[in-house]
């Protein structure tokens, strides 16, 4: 009798909290999957609170056993774990992923899992999940109506005084990558990539020494012009406004969507059509019903991913 067990279609590699997270969409979205852990009491709070039955052992394990490899498979592990799982799949033979951003703990890994993909013919997308936020989706589609964004400016200030409690310190030490790509990506999704760009980065935290204070400004490949800026040091939150000749867009919270009108100083809150971001961790749904559905739409792939990162770099630079 063979040892080997019949392949999946869906591998969900995780059980943390944001594997949760995903359960719950693609149990909604009726999607048949096989989450795969490592340990064992991990697997079992995984599934005393999702009712999901998980296998524990590693995705190393799990691919072992299997005859032929899944046909895709959701990355949902610890940041340090995301490269080193995904080209496991790779390697494995599968051909269609999704995972979690930034898809490694560094550009270095990140380019090396960009390099596997071509090498294996494969798709890799990178779960940047508020490219699918319904204020987003929603701006996006107003934006365009009114002709596209002349301007637009972010701020990712992260929350130092509880960013410096976390026991992680290599990730801490990559937490621009990490974290704040999150609403850099959202902001250059609306409003267009960097065709040119002036950066400035100063200052340091015992915990993240590559800097603390951020600020910059460009040409986007839209036209428009850009500005951005960060003190790691100071209060603040992740904010995005976009502006169009009629309107300015504003993200603060990211999750809900203000407006402006041209000649008006009174801000409204636009009502969306959000009950999947209420319903579930915002974005996800959506996402992951792309990413299922075969398209690329709104989806960052990895190769593209590699080419943020130069952006990135030059952001997260001392001049």
């Amino acid at each position: 009798m063979s040892n080997h067990m019949s392949s999946t279609e869906l591998c969900l590699v995780g059980v943390g909290p944001m594997a949760m997270d995903y359960a719950k969409v693609l149990r909604a979205l009726k999607q048949p999957f096989t989450a795969v852990g490592r340990g064992e009491k991990a697997v079992q709070i995984f599934e005393a609170k999702t009712g999901i039955i998980a296998r524990s052992g590693g995705v190393q394990s799990f691919l072992s056993h299997l005859s032929t490899p899944p046909e895709q498979a959701i990355v949902a592990v610890g940041v340090e774990q995301l490269a080193p799982v995904t080209a496991a799949l790779l390697e494995k033979g599968v051909r269609r992923i999704l995972v979690e951003k930034p898809a490694g703990l560094t550009p270095g890994e990140i380019r090396d899992l960009a390099g596997l993909t071509d090498d294996r013919d494969a798709e890799v997308y990178v779960a940047y999940n508020r490219r699918f936020y319904g204020s987003v989706l929603e701006a996006k589609r107003l934006i365009a109506e009114d002709g596209g964004p002349t301007s637009f400016h972010f701020e990712f200030t992260e929350w130092s005084h509880l960013i410096e409690k976390l026991t992680d310190e290599v990730v801490k030490r990559e937490w621009f990558l990490a974290n704040s790509t999150h609403v850099i990506d959202m902001a250059f999704f609306l409003g267009g990539k960097p065709k040119e760009m002036a950066s400035f980065a100063t200052g340091s935290l015992e915990w993240h020494p590559a800097g603390a204070r951020y600020t910059g400004a460009g040409v986007a490949s839209s036209g428009a012009l850009f500005s951005y800026c960060a003190d790691w040091q100071a209060p603040g939150r992740w904010g995005v406004e976009i502006m169009t000749k009629k309107r300015r867009f504003i993200f603060k919270p990211l999750e809900k969507l203000q407006m402006q009108l041209i000649g008006s100083v009174a801000v409204s809150e636009l009502p969306l059509p959000d009950q999947l971001d209420q319903d579930f961790k915002p974005g996800l749904y959506r996402q992951t019903e792309a990413f299922l559905k075969g398209g690329a739409l709104g989806l960052l792939s990895i190769s593209e991913h590699v080419s943020n990162l130069a952006i990135y770099q030059k952001m997260n630079e001392k001049r």
